[in-house]
């Protein structure tokens, strides 16, 4: 379920079962927060600018996320534990 708020959006993720990324982390952690998002205008160069400074990338390329979204991952051991979101929202978006 995604919460507008003002030009950004809080998504509450639920898993669809115990063996995907979503119920493993809830297995592990319990309840709370899963991964923080940041809004880019370029993946490519943030992406490219987050390699230089020698953050581990979980997504080599951006892949389609939510709303058409180009989205990647961070590792979260390079960006202070918290699974990190880049994402270039769809142009209609």
């Amino acid at each position: 379920m995604l919460l507008d708020v003002g030009e950004n959006h809080i998504e509450l993720l639920q898993p669809l079962s115990p063996d995907t990324p979503v119920g493993r982390f809830l297995e592990r952690s319990g309840p709370g927060m899963h991964h923080i998002a940041y809004q880019v205008s370029d993946i490519d160069s943030e992406l490219e600018r987050l390699r230089a400074a020698g953050i581990e990338l979980i997504d080599k390329q951006p892949r389609v996320g939510i709303r058409g979204s180009r989205v990647a991952f961070a590792h979260p051991k390079y960006t202070g534990g918290v699974l990190t979101e880049i994402v270039q929202p769809a142009e209609d978006h």
